[in-house]
C-alpha cells in the first residue's frame, strides 16, 4: 500500500519565508554552524571542536540560572531557585552525556590534530571558571589565565565581589534564626571562606526535622543534587582525559589527570556533605 507524501502546507503550516523570520534566522544558526573552523585535516577534529562549543553553551545557560537562584534566595524567595537549580542539575547531566561522545574518539586520531590546540586547554574558560565562583569555589588564582582579557577579568572580579550561592544560602539560613557563627558577619567574598561547624550544626538540625523548615531543606538538597552532577562531571573529564592522553601534560601547561584528580577534592558545599556523617 502506498502513503501519498504529506505537504504541512495543507495543514497550515508556513512554507514561503522570504519577508518572515525563520527557525534559522531565529536562532542565527549561519553564524553558529560557521563556527566549527578545524585547524588541520583530522577528521576527528571536528568532533573536538563542537563537544567543547556545545559544553559552553550549556555552561552559558547554567550561569545564568545560577544568577538567577542566588537573586532569588537574596530576596527570601528561595522557591523559585529550586526550579534554577534543577535545572543546573540537568544541564550537568548534559554536559556529562558529552563526554561519552568525546570518549568514542582514540588517543591515535587525538595526537592527529592535538598539536594545532597550542597551548590552548579546557581550564582556561572563563564560563567554567564563573560556574565556580558563583557556587562558592573561590580560588583568585585561576584569575590568571584571563589576565589577557580586561572584560572577562571584570566580570570574574563582579562575581567575586558579591556573596555566592551558598554564601547567600547561608546568610538566608541566619535570617530564619539559625546561628551560622561568622559566616553571619562575613564580608570579603573574595575570600575562600572555611569550613563552619556551627553552619553543620545548622543544616544538623534542619535535616532532623524537615517539617519545620521546608523550603531550608529542600534548598539543602538542591544544593547537593546540583554538587552531585558537578562532581561527576569532573570524574568523567578526568576518566576521558586519561582515556585520551594518558597522563601526558595538558596542552595548557598543567599536569593534566594530576591537575584535574586534585579538583575531585574540591567540595562547594562542605557542611551539606558533612551533615550526613553527623545526623
Amino acid at each position: 500500500m502506498s502513503v501519498q507524501p504529506y505537504d504541512p502546507a495543507e495543514d497550515g503550516a508556513e512554507m514561503s519565508f522570504r519577508q518572515k523570520m525563520s527557525y534559522t534566522d531565529y536562532l542565527r544558526l549561519d553564524d553558529v554552524l560557521k563556527a566549527q573552523l578545524p585547524l588541520s585535516g583530522a577528521h576527528d577534529e571536528l568532533l573536538f571542536i563542537i563537544q567543547h562549543q556545545t559544553s559552553e553553551l550549556w555552561m552559558k545557560l547554567a550561569i545564568h540560572e545560577l544568577r538567577s537562584a542566588v537573586e532569588s534566595i537574596r530576596a527570601d524567595n528561595p522557591r523559585p531557585a529550586f526550579k534554577m537549580l534543577a535545572r543546573v542539575a540537568r544541564i550537568f547531566e548534559q554536559l556529562n552525556n558529552a563526554w561519552d561522545v568525546l570518549r568514542t574518539m582514540t588517543p591515535s586520531e587525538y595526537t592527529e590534530f592535538r598539536n594545532a590546540l597550542g597551548q590552548s586547554s579546557g581550564f582556561q574558560s572563563h564560563q567554567y571558571r564563573a560556574i565556580e565562583f558563583l557556587a562558592g569555589n573561590r580560588n583568585v588564582a585561576m584569575l590568571a589565565p584571563h589576565s589577557h582579557r580586561p572584560d572577562l577579568m571584570t566580570a570574574l572580579e563582579d562575581i567575586l565581589s558579591r556573596p555566592s550561592l551558598y554564601d547567600e544560602a547561608l546568610l538566608l539560613l541566619s535570617r530564619n534564626g539559625f546561628d551560622i557563627g561568622d559566616d553571619a558577619s562575613r564580608s570579603r567574598w573574595r575570600e575562600t571562606r572555611s569550613e563552619n561547624p556551627k553552619v553543620t550544626e545548622a543544616w544538623r538540625a534542619i535535616y532532623a526535622a524537615p517539617g519545620n523548615d521546608w523550603h531550608l531543606y529542600e534548598l539543602a538538597e538542591k544544593l547537593v543534587d546540583f554538587e552531585d552532577y558537578f562532581r561527576r562531571w569532573r570524574f568523567n573529564h578526568v576518566t576521558t582525559v586519561e582515556r585520551v592522553i594518558g597522563v601526558k601534560r595538558g596542552t595548557g601547561g598543567t599536569s593534566g589527570t594530576h591537575y584535574l584528580k586534585k579538583m575531585l577534592d574540591v567540595e562547594l558545599f562542605p557542611e551539606l556533605w558533612r551533615v550526613r556523617t553527623v545526623l
